[in-house]
């Protein structure tokens, strides 16, 4: 291993591990114009990818490195949606500007995928198309924030939301829920953090890092408190067919309907489908708030690739057999990857019902020795393992407190059972 005597080490993942931004007068010298914007340089790096970026690196020196840090499915495309895209890419039609909102016959898939998954009734007005996912996550922010309205945010959450609040002038609001919750808010603590300055509420079920997924009734239980003190939801919805032990992850505006008028719907192609490349996503929400994340994306980006769309329309009026695939290797990486991650004396992992992600807790290795070090974050955990394991894995700091680890389950079972088997290795070496 890259950690043994004499080896050249791995360069540090803790610089990109914190989900906290930098200071936006960092290297700004008094009395000079300042080169990158305040709103700018207070961004944060995606912490998931750049983990990705670096075990990619690695392996291109020749580093056996194994990586966890990937929010993406290891599975190509399906082929009927790729012959789809190419004889779009031959139709003249695709090679033109086209509504900044999204083709119509794509809103319209959206429309009938939407009703046929959810069982919400929604009209083509109703629905954004937007450049991936996390184009809708900030046209969400940007349409409802105000300079500080605080935005509620369950904690382990995604890396991106709370810079998205904070580009749309927003204050993140995190409310943390631990492994003895399984990760999962309650009510009392949502009130808890409410303020006359709180206009909205993040909810995502399955769970982004954490493969949470909230029953029926914690949906109607969140949603009808969101409903009483009139706190908007935008409720990310991306990794709805990711389920597993028979769990369900009903929408909150079919579970509360007087929600849907202060409702935003976020989804897209990429988890579902093995699309992350092809970055198709919407949103679906009231007009008015549609109209306007229309209005900032004619500005912004203008329309979405119509090739990528018209492979996304294939995708959404297709079958799910493709997808069932999938979930049937993700179901069988999870249960190994729980049974192996549970066996390391000092990490607690929960099983998760949704997405493909473990999110362990490793508090009981912090101030341990291990290999001559004793870390006392996950941050430094993670830069362990990549040194000494040559494995790639994203702490906790990047999704809210310290303490915790993400790895991804969407890779090669291979690869799983030997990365895993390394972690195993130099964790149980703990003392």
């Amino acid at each position: 291993m890259t950690g043994s005597a004499g080896c050249e080490r791995i360069v540090s993942v803790s610089a990109v591990a914190s989900s906290q931004p930098s200071s936006p007068s960092s290297g700004h010298p008094a009395g000079q114009p300042r080169r990158v914007s305040a709103r700018l340089a207070a961004i944060a790096e995606s912490a998931t990818l750049a983990v990705d970026a670096k075990a990619k690196a690695l392996k291109a020196l020749g580093r056996p490195v194994i990586g966890f840090g990937a929010g993406e499915p290891d599975f190509p495309t399906p082929a009927d949606i790729v012959e789809v895209a190419a004889a779009a890419c031959r139709d003249p039609k695709n090679h033109r500007y086209t509504p900044a909102g999204g083709l119509p016959e794509m809103k319209a898939a959206v429309v009938a995928k939407t009703a046929r998954d959810s069982g919400y009734e929604v009209a083509p007005e109703q629905v954004l198309i937007t450049n991936g996912g996390k184009q809708a996550v900030y046209t969400a922010f940007a349409a409802l924030c105000d300079p500080g309205d605080e935005v509620i945010l369950p904690a382990p959450y995604w890396t991106t939301y709370p810079e998205a609040v904070r580009l749309a002038g927003g204050v993140p609001v995190e409310v943390f829920a631990g492994e003895d919750q399984d990760y999962l808010v309650t009510v009392e603590q949502l009130e808890a953090a409410r303020t006359p300055r709180t206009k909205a509420l993040l909810f995502c079920s399955p769970s982004n890092p954490t493969g949470a997924v909230y029953d029926e009734a914690q949906v109607r239980a969140i949603g009808e408190w969101a409903l009483e003190h009139g706190v908007w939801v935008v409720t990310d919805e991306i990794y709805e067919h990711l389920l597993y032990d028979g769990a369900t992850a009903p929408s909150m505006p079919v579970v509360v309907p007087e929600l849907a008028d202060t409702t935003l719907v976020l989804n897209g192609v990429a988890k579902t489908y093995a699309m992350t490349g092809w970055r198709v996503g919407w949103l679906i929400g009231p007009r008015d708030v549609v109209k306007a994340g229309t209005n900032l994306q004619s500005h912004l980006t203008s329309n979405v690739a119509d090739v990528s769309q018209r492979a996304a329309i294939a995708a959404l009026t297709g079958p799910l057999d493709a997808v069932a695939q999938m979930r049937e290797a993700f179901d069988r990486r999870r249960r190994t990857m729980v049974e192996m991650l549970s066996a390391i004396d000092g990490v607690d992992c929960p099983t998760p019902r949704g997405a493909f992600y473990a999110y362990p807790s490793v508090k009981a290795l912090m101030g341990r020795t291990i290999r001559g070090r004793v870390p006392t974050t996950s941050a430094e955990l993670a830069t362990l393992l990549l040194e000494e394991a040559e494995v790639a894995v994203v702490p906790g700091e990047a999704f809210g407190p310290t303490g915790y680890l993400r790895l991804s389950y969407a890779l090669g079972d291979d690869d799983l059972v030997e990365g895993v088997s390394r972690i195993q290795r130099v964790l149980g070496e703990a003392r």
